[in-house]
């Protein structure tokens, strides 16, 4: 069954023993198209993202206003196929263990279904018992769900506009 909107299934996966945020969805595009649009971070999660998010070993910060920093790594990219990342350094300021989030691995794996590409996406450490994770998790859903979506499907995304910093 295909439609215009995609199907989407979202829940706990397990992985390492430990339930992660995850949640699936299907777009009538191509993996390659997923692939490339995942790639224009600054189309669907934040125009607040500094670096390059598109060469394997490179790092770019994403800032979410005053609320929420993190320093990313890179460590995989398979055109068509996966997009992965390692938080290397983060920062919520509304949870007491600033550890939440460092360490843990943000993946796309992307593979063609029917005429189109289905993708599912993983936090993989973004667990269940984390303070930030209703949050975190209801924010991953409207960036993966709706502005990835969007942008993989129409062109334009819905990302955090960037904040004005002194300065600038």
């Amino acid at each position: 069954m295909r439609t215009e909107d995609p199907v989407v299934v979202t829940g706990a996966a397990r992985d390492v023993g430990h339930a992660s945020y995850t949640t699936t969805l299907l777009v009538d595009q191509s993996p390659e198209q997923a692939f490339d649009a995942i790639n224009d971070v600054r189309g669907w999660w934040s125009e607040d993202i500094e670096g390059r998010t598109d060469i394997v070993g490179q790092e770019f910060t994403f800032r979410g206003k005053e609320i929420h920093y993190s320093r990313i790594q890179v460590t995989e990219l398979t055109p068509g196929e996966s997009v992965a990342w390692l938080v290397v350094d983060n920062y919520i300021n509304f949870v007491e263990d600033q550890s939440e989030w460092k360490g843990t691995e943000i993946r796309f794996a992307i593979c063609k279904n029917g005429d189109g590409a289905e993708i599912r996406f993983s936090h993989l450490g973004l667990v269940p018992a984390y303070e930030c994770f209703d949050v975190c998790s209801n924010a991953w859903s409207f960036f993966i769900n709706d502005s990835l979506r969007s942008l993989i499907a129409a062109g334009v995304g819905q990302p955090m506009a960037k904040e004005r910093r002194d300065g600038e």
